[in-house]
């Protein structure tokens, strides 16, 4: 066996078994998640690296068998950090039974009739809910004038869903086949199948540009897919799908498929709406209409039933978060200069800044650059704490080659496990340090003159100047025979010659 394809399979199965264990060891929560998640990390810096020297014919298949492993593991075991994916299935068996998911809340007892056992739990006359607590966390409320206890996996029960149009129709699609006894399971495989559409989908990228197919590996093997995208079973993996099939389909010069894409990302999840400034580069009128009718057509069905009670609990979601003021550690890195509230309006100013920034600066040849940056941009200053806001990121991070921003994901893991806010404020000013030093560098990089291949010294010294003998007998050919005789150079020797002499040639 080559010994490049030796380690990197090593890699991936010590990889594989560091997910494993940290999915079905731990318990839901606390700090061995984050240690088991962090040594994650680590492993798979070194099998990426290493895949650089597969052999090129390997690497498709390689990959995709490495995504396959790293899924079959993350779903060994129910969400390790998040309920998320709880209230996902409740959405999508109260939308099979054909009601509306912004109608009720999970408490509300006129649902009480689609509770299953795995989301909803009656404790017994003298026990608790902890006595027999969910694997993803347990969350006691009542249900009914009777004020009776209630023990539910599901989060916030007693508010209506935040979810957009789009993310409940994903919801309704997978519960539609799986009975109500099966569990997080199936989100868990939507997840999995979600992700190798995103390899798919960079791989034939990578091919169609020319670039190696190894750097595939950032999204395919990334722990960051496997624990929240697939373990975690979250919506965004949705969203970056259809985020980056948008960015794909634009850069090829489709803008209405493109539009629609988009639209149907932030029906998804409001966050790929970050991506707007750099994806009007090209033909921004088709593509913003085609957006925005998507947007509106993933909504009707639900404001016809449930009007304005589509917005569901996203007012109430924002003012808990801190993203409408108040104590919280949304813009961390601006609490260190700012008080409470002037950090959101400062906030605010330069994410706007930002905003025009990418719209008057992305590349048509290269839109994936000022794509990186308005999501990590976003993500570094806003400061969010939930690492699976950064899965639309990672995509564009390997079209871009903008690595670097890969330390993002890492942090916002640590600010949701365990961080305090001294340690979040400093991972993220390390963070943003080193970003900004690997982009100076790489610009310093682009900017450096190219050097020209001169003559040889032996050139030099046979005819006394820096001019080869080839190019000085051309110079005087076409001194004695006239500039038509030169136009039967090659292209490359005219170039060479009009440099080193400083004479245009026709």
């Amino acid at each position: 066996m080559n010994g490049a394809v030796a380690l990197t399979s090593a890699l991936v199965l010590l990889l594989a078994a560091v997910i494993f264990v940290t999915v079905t060891g731990t318990g839901h929560g606390g700090w061995r998640p984050l240690l088991g998640m962090l040594v994650a990390w680590v492993v798979f810096v070194a099998a990426a690296i290493s895949a650089r020297r597969l052999p090129a014919r390997h690497i498709p298949a390689l990959i995709v068998a490495g995504s396959l492993l790293l899924g079959a593991v993350a779903v060994a075991a129910p969400p390790v950090v998040s309920s998320d994916s709880a209230r996902y299935a409740w959405d999508g068996i109260v939308q099979k039974a054909g009601i509306s998911p912004y109608r009720y809340a999970p408490a509300d007892p006129a649902l009480a009739g689609l509770r299953p056992e795995w989301l909803f739990r009656v404790p017994a006359p003298g026990a608790n809910c902890h006595a027999a607590p969910f694997p993803t966390g347990t969350v006691v409320t009542t249900s009914g004038p009777e004020t009776a206890v209630l023990c539910t996996a599901i989060n916030r029960p007693q508010v209506h869903t935040v979810y957009p149009a789009v993310a409940e129709l994903y919801f309704l699609a997978v519960r539609l086949l799986p009975g109500a006894d099966v569990g997080f399971i199936a989100f868990q495989l939507a997840g999995l199948v979600l992700s190798l559409t995103v390899t798919v989908m960079l791989l034939r990228f990578l091919r169609r540009s020319g670039r190696p197919a190894h750097q595939a590996v950032w999204w395919a093997w990334c722990p960051l897919v496997a624990f929240e995208a697939v373990n975690g079973a979250h919506v965004d993996v949705l969203g970056a799908v259809l985020a980056a099939a948008a960015a794909l389909l634009l850069a090829g010069g489709k803008p209405l498929r493109s539009g629609v894409a988009f639209g149907a990302a932030v029906a998804t999840k409001l966050i790929p709406a970050l991506l707007a400034p750099a994806m009007l580069y090209r033909k921004p009128l088709r593509f913003t209409v085609a957006a925005s009718a998507t947007f509106l057509v993933a909504y009707l069905p639900f404001l016809a039933v449930s009007g304005a009670a589509v917005l569901g609990y996203l007012p109430g979601y924002l003012q808990e978060e801190g993203y409408a003021g108040g104590s919280s550690a949304r813009f961390a890195l601006l609490q260190l200069v700012l008080p409470s509230p002037w950090e959101l309006f400062a906030g605010l100013a330069l994410l706007l800044c930002l905003a025009v920034w990418v719209w008057r600066h992305t590349d048509q040849a290269k839109p994936w650059d000022s794509q990186v940056l308005m999501i990590g941009g976003t993500l570094l200053l806003v400061s969010p704490g939930y690492p699976w806001y950064a899965l639309l990121l990672v995509p564009f991070v390997v079209m871009s080659r903008r690595y670097e921003y890969l330390a993002i994901p890492p942090v916002l893991t640590v600010m949701y496990l365990g961080g305090s806010m001294a340690l979040d404020q400093a991972l993220l000013a390390v963070s943003v340090a080193a970003i900004a030093i690997v982009g100076w560098f790489r610009q310093r990089r682009v900017n450096r003159p190219v050097r020209r291949p001169g003559p040889s010294r032996r050139e030099t010294r046979r005819t006394g100047s820096p001019v080869p003998k080839r190019l000085c007998c051309i110079v005087s050919r076409r001194n004695r025979q006239g500039a038509g005789h030169v136009r039967h150079m090659p292209a490359a020797v005219q170039a060479h010659a009009s440099y080193e002499t400083g004479r245009d040639f026709p």
